[in-house]
Formats: structure tokens, C-alpha cells, sequence
């Protein structure tokens, strides 16, 4: 019997740390890291660098439900970093570190909404409005093959402290 998959992209600033705490979820049965949302085709790391592609850096993963619910991944998304800073990450600027959600299928999409509606009224952010966009998925490119586990291949489990 086949299990069946499930896909999810996530934006949430600098890719490295995202796709480690992501792939450390139970359930997560693979992630890559790359660039979605631009208008270049086959972007380079350089090119999503210049801010100039409208590319986000993402992770797309693929994740068992029966095993974690897209719910799970997105609390563990806004968990990750701050989704009312527009552009930004930490120490990290432009809007290829923007916050973003790209889903895969319409209950993804209601999921994301209804996600930020909950945190907005539960004022989880004080008075700061989220501006996580929720779009739906575009073309993923992978980055190069040296971003791919950039941390778990150095031995380090995030980038910010």
C-alpha cells in the first residue's frame, strides 16, 4: 500500500534554518530548498541575491498527513520567524526573504488563511499586522546542490542565534 504525499512551500526569511527545523518535524518525509515566486527562469543563489528575480527563498517538502497535518507545519512555520517583518529575517533584507506561504491545493490555502485569521485574533503579534502572503504554488527551482542541508552538512542546527 502506497502512502500517500503531500506537498507544502514555505517563505520565512534565510532558507538554511527553515528547511532544518522543518525537516526535523516527524512526518516530513523530505525537503529541498529553493527559489519560487520570481519571474527568472532557473535562478541562481547570485540572482535571487541581487532582489531583483521577485523570487522568495523557499522550502518545499513533501510530508505524509497521516502522519503531521498541514496544520502542524504551519504552526511550526510561523513558530519559525517573524511574519509581520515585511521583507526581512533577522539580519537578512529583500523580498526574497519574505514571508510566504504557497499552497497546493484550495484546503492548503483555507488552511494558511484561517492560520493567520486565528493569530491575528488571538493577538499573537500584538498590535504588528502579519503580512505573510498566501499564494498559490508557482514553479520551484531547486537551488544548487551546496544550499541543500547547508547546515546539517556543517554540523550547525540553525543560523540565528
Amino acid at each position: 500500500m502506497a502512502m500517500s504525499r503531500e506537498k507544502a512551500t514555505f517563505g520565512a526569511g534565510c532558507f538554511w534554518g527553515v528547511e532544518a527545523a522543518l525537516a526535523a518535524i516527524p512526518g516530513v518525509t523530505a525537503t529541498a530548498v529553493g527559489y519560487e515566486g520570481g519571474t527568472l527562469d532557473s535562478p541562481s543563489y547570485r540572482d535571487v541575491c541581487t532582489d531583483q528575480t521577485g523570487h522568495a527563498e523557499v522550502v518545499e517538502l513533501e510530508f505524509d498527513p497521516e502522519k503531521v497535518s498541514y496544520g502542524r507545519l504551519l504552526d511550526a512555520f510561523f513558530e519559525l520567524h517573524d511574519p509581520t517583518t515585511l521583507n526581512r529575517q533577522g539580519p537578512d533584507w529583500g523580498s526574497q526573504y519574505r514571508s510566504v506561504i504557497f499552497f497546493h491545493s484550495p484546503e492548503q490555502e483555507r488552511a494558511a488563511q484561517a492560520k493567520i485569521e486565528a493569530l491575528t485574533a488571538e493577538g499573537r503579534y500584538r498590535r504588528k499586522r502579519i503580512v505573510t502572503k498566501v499564494e498559490p504554488a508557482q514553479t520551484f527551482w531547486r537551488a544548487e546542490e551546496h544550499h541543500q542541508r547547508y547546515l546539517e552538512k556543517r554540523g550547525q542546527a540553525s543560523c540565528h542565534i
